[in-house]
């Protein structure tokens, strides 16, 4: 895309042109049901150092491979600090930490374990290379919840290629069987590229027969040293995805999940509108979350919605994670969208919207149509997301099975909920223990694995 983007920072937010960003009332809801809490983090990226060993040609933060982090980075105490304050907000989100290359961060063990004694459900965003036995397990004896490692080809050499750095594919695929042999669960991040897109029927047999508990395809977005990369067309972008939705069917036992691609829900929509895959049935992965319950901090302490968009609301050494989550206007227009184009004309607008990246880096207006959607919308009505339903019939949770429900991330959460509370009705139970949930899990995974241990 070879162009410069503009970064607006906090004290410019007044200044923003509802042109612009599509937004012009702040604080006022679009009358669907929604609450502050609808708008609770359930999932932020700690992107907490440029450090990395790699120097891979997609990364959209231009990771170093300089042994400093910058005079910028977050310190330690900076980092506890900002998770205190995450914590403030919801201690229930899922925790991604991640960099550049977080493990080349020599305090970054020390932040895991501040997090999870904080309670959060703590993962890493990893090129693999580092895990070795030693570190599984210190990892699995601190609490951190899995790992996400970076897969880009089967073929070593691709990746390597890809990766910039001989023996990369090796020693990943080395990190994954040290996570195995010591208990320490993982998932296989593929990026979807022109390169490598058709190997993803192979990739995802192979990261189930591996024991990945998810598989994550990420969609670029051309930022960063990826800005000259080419994206695929949208015609294989909708391709991909709709193999993605037809995978999910057969792997029970391994979540397929699309990043940073939301047509995902309309695509499983069209196929089944009862899927849980879809945001319309409570299930909340797998569409875009930014600035509504998903943020990124960046390594120098900036809070954005997206990794994507340098849309920065402020910075954590000035202004706490609770103000600039709970105040930002920037983060409102995501919340209260007033989408343009097709994307604004579109029936599945809630369930999907469209990505919010790709018009902003093509030319600043992140409220614009996606034009690397081939959707084109039939009219009608809107297709609406469950918020906030009221059920007739209150069911009892015993204080076991809660905190058994507490442990299941947020983006399974509501979907087990909703789903145990319903066979409680259907079948006169007034009580949801932790033996029904267990009875429940049988039925659906047999004796496979859970997807996440809860």
């Amino acid at each position: 895309m070879g162009k410069s983007l503009p970064v607006i920072n906090a004290p410019q937010r007044e200044g923003l042109d509802s042109r612009v960003t599509g937004f012009a009332s702040p604080g006022a809801g679009p009358g669907d049901g929604r609450t502050v809490d609808d708008f609770k983090p359930y999932l932020v990226a700690l992107n907490l150092t440029k450090r990395c060993n790699l120097k891979c040609d997609h990364c959209y933060l231009d990771a170093t491979t300089k042994a400093g982090g910058g005079s910028d980075e977050l310190s330690t105490e900076e980092c506890y600090r900002l998770i205190d304050q995450i914590a403030e907000v919801n201690k229930g989100c899922l925790l991604v930490i991640t960099g550049g290359e977080p493990l080349v961060r020599p305090d970054i063990l020390d932040i895991a374990r501040h997090a999870v004694a904080q309670g959060f459900m703590v993962v890493f965003g990893t090129n693999g290379m580092l895990i070795n036995d030693r570190l599984a397990r210190e990892l699995v004896e601190i609490g951190v919840m899995g790992m996400g490692i970076s897969i880009d080809s089967l073929d070593a050499g691709k990746h390597d290629a890809f990766r910039g750095i001989p023996g990369a594919w090796e020693a990943a695929v080395a990190g994954i069987e040290a996570c195995k042999r010591n208990g320490l669960q993982f998932q296989v991040h593929f990026s979807a590229q022109p390169m490598n897109y058709k190997e993803l029927p192979d990739v995802i047999d192979w990261a189930h027969d591996l024991g990945a508990r998810v598989l994550n395809v990420f969609f670029m977005v051309c930022t960063g040293r990826g800005e000259e990369l080419t994206d695929i067309t949208p015609e294989q972008y909708e391709e991909v995805l709709a193999f993605l939705v037809e995978s999910q069917d057969r792997y029970s036992d391994m979540l397929v999940r699309a990043r940073c691609a939301p047509h995902f829900k309309r695509l499983a929509y069209e196929k089944d509108p009862d899927s849980p895959i879809t945001k319309a049935q409570g299930y909340m992965g797998g569409g875009c979350l930014a600035g509504t319950n998903y943020a990124r901090v960046t390594p120098n302490g900036d809070l954005t919605p997206c990794p994507y968009m340098p849309l920065s609301a402020g910075n954590i050494r000035t202004t706490s994670f609770v103000d600039l989550w709970e105040k930002s206007d920037i983060f409102d227009s995501f919340r209260y969208p007033h989408l343009k184009g097709k994307c604004g004309d579109c029936e599945y607008s809630d369930i999907c919207g469209g990505c919010r990246a790709r018009p902003y880096v093509d030319h600043g207006d992140w409220m614009d149509e996606d034009q690397w959607c081939l959707y084109t919308p039939k009219g009608g009505e809107k297709i609406r997301v469950a918020f906030n339903v009221p059920e007739e019939v209150e069911v009892e949770w015993e204080e076991a099975a809660q905190a058994r429900l507490s442990r299941i991330p947020y983006f399974l959460r509501a979907m087990v909920k909703k789903g145990t509370e319903r066979h409680a009705r259907e079948h006169n139970v007034p009580r949801i223990t932790v033996d029904l949930m267990e009875e429940l899990r049988q039925k659906r995974f047999g004796n496979e694995k859970p997807v996440f241990k809860f």
